[in-house]
C-alpha cells in the first residue's frame, strides 16, 4: 500500500496547477529551456573552435568575420530564447506572452547589435592592417567608425522603444527636424567631414605626396577631419580646407611612375648643314648613357629669330626630383663636350647689323 501510496502522492503532486498549468508542464518546459540552452552553448562553442581552425587556414575573409561575430553571442541572449522556447510547453495568459514575447525581441535585438558592432570593429580593424594606412586614416577610420555604431544603436534602441510599447513617431519626427536644424547649421563641417572619408576612401593623395593645387604646391603632411595640411617647398604650412581641396584640380606627382622631359637646343645659323644632320644622334647617344632612362625623340624644330632649334623629348624612369635633375645635368655636359668635339657653336641672342656705305659724290 504504501507503494501505492508514494506513486498517488507523485502523481497528485505532478497534478499540481500552478499558473494555471500542471507542475508536469512546468517541469517539461523547464527541461526544454535547459536542454535549448545547453545545446546552442555547445554548438556554438563547436563551430567557434573547429571550423573557426578551418577559417584561418582560407585567405578569405568573410568566413573569418562569421566566426568572429558568433563568437560574441552572449549567454543571456541564449537563455532567453531557450526560456522562449521552453514556454510553448505551457500555457500562459496573453498579457504574459506579450512580456514574454517583447523581452526575448529585445534580447534578440540586442544580441543583432552586439553581432553588427563587433562585424564592425573587425572590418575596420582588418581595412588598417591590410591597407597598411597612415595615422590621419586612422583617425578617419576611427571617426566613421564611431558613427556607424551611434547610428547602429541608435536605431536598436528605437526598435526596443517600439517594442515594449513607447510611442516613438513623435520622437523620431523630432529628431529628424532637429537632425535638419543641426545640419543646416554645420554644413560646412559635415562637408568637409564626407569630404574627408572621400579621401581616405578614394585617396586621390596620401600623406607624403607632392601635389599643385592652383599655384600652391607641397608635400602632404595630414588628412584631418576638417583640413588638409601641405608643407610648401619654402617651408610655410598651407591648410585646405578638404571641401574645396576635392572641387579643385589636383596635380599628385606622388603617383608619378616615370617623368616625361622635354628641352629645347639652339645652335647657330653658321653651322653647316652636315653637322646639324649629326646633332639628333648627339642628343640621342647622350641620353641612353644615362640609366634609368627611355629615349623619345630628337628633331630639329625650326628655324627660330637667331638660332637652328632642336627639340628632344626623353623619359627618366622614377619620379624622383633630385635624379631627374642629376640626369638633365650629366645629358647637358654630354651634349656641351660633344658640340665642342664637333665644333657646333650654341647660339644665343644676335643681331646683325648692315652697313651700306653711300660712293662719294
Amino acid at each position: 500500500m504504501r507503494g501505492g501510496e508514494t506513486t498517488m502522492d507523485l502523481s497528485t503532486t505532478l497534478d499540481y496547477t500552478f499558473l494555471d498549468n500542471p507542475l508536469r508542464r512546468w517541469i517539461v518546459a523547464v527541461a526544454v529551456a535547459v536542454l535549448v540552452f545547453i545545446a546552442v552553448r555547445i554548438a556554438r562553442a563547436l563551430v567557434v573552435s573547429r571550423v573557426g581552425k578551418l577559417a584561418r587556414k582560407t585567405d578569405t575573409q568573410w568566413d573569418d568575420l562569421v566566426i568572429h561575430i558568433l563568437s560574441r553571442t552572449r549567454s543571456l541572449a541564449i537563455a532567453v530564447l531557450a526560456i522562449y522556447v521552453g514556454t510553448n510547453a505551457v500555457t500562459l495568459a496573453p498579457h504574459a506572452m506579450r512580456i514574454l514575447g517583447a523581452v526575448t525581441a529585445v534580447a534578440l535585438l540586442l544580441q543583432g547589435g552586439i553581432w553588427v558592432h563587433s562585424g564592425l570593429d573587425y572590418w575596420f580593424g582588418r581595412y588598417r592592417e591590410r591597407k597598411a594606412v597612415d595615422g590621419a586614416t586612422v583617425t578617419v577610420m576611427s571617426a566613421l567608425g564611431f558613427l556607424s555604431k551611434v547610428a547602429l544603436w541608435a536605431v536598436i534602441v528605437l526598435v526596443v522603444l517600439d517594442n515594449m510599447g513607447v510611442k516613438v513617431t513623435a520622437f523620431v519626427a523630432g529628431l529628424g527636424v532637429g537632425g535638419i536644424a543641426i545640419a543646416l547649421a554645420l554644413q560646412n563641417i559635415l562637408g568637409d567631414l564626407f569630404a574627408s572619408l572621400s579621401i581616405v576612401l578614394d585617396r586621390p593623395f596620401v600623406v607624403g605626396d607632392f601635389i599643385i593645387v592652383g599655384d600652391m604646391l607641397g608635400t602632404v603632411d595630414h588628412v584631418g577631419l576638417k583640413t588638409t595640411r601641405v608643407r610648401s617647398l619654402s617651408g610655410e604650412q598651407l591648410v585646405f580646407s578638404n571641401n574645396d581641396l576635392l572641387t579643385s584640380r589636383i596635380r599628385n606627382f606622388g603617383r608619378m611612375q616615370e617623368r616625361r622631359v622635354l628641352f629645347a637646343i639652339g645652335v647657330t645659323y653658321q653651322t653647316p648643314r652636315e653637322k646639324l644632320a649629326k646633332i639628333p644622334a648627339i642628343i640621342r647617344e647622350a641620353v641612353e648613357a644615362q640609366e634609368q632612362t627611355r629615349f623619345d625623340r630628337s628633331h630639329l624644330k625650326e628655324f627660330g629669330a637667331y638660332s637652328i632649334d632642336f627639340e628632344t623629348v626623353f623619359y627618366v624612369l622614377s619620379r624622383e626630383y633630385n635624379l631627374y635633375m642629376d640626369i638633365q645635368q650629366a645629358v647637358n655636359l654630354s651634349i656641351h663636350e660633344a658640340f665642342e668635339r664637333e665644333g657646333i657653336e650654341f647660339a644665343y641672342p644676335t643681331q646683325t647689323l648692315f652697313v651700306v656705305k653711300e660712293p662719294p659724290a
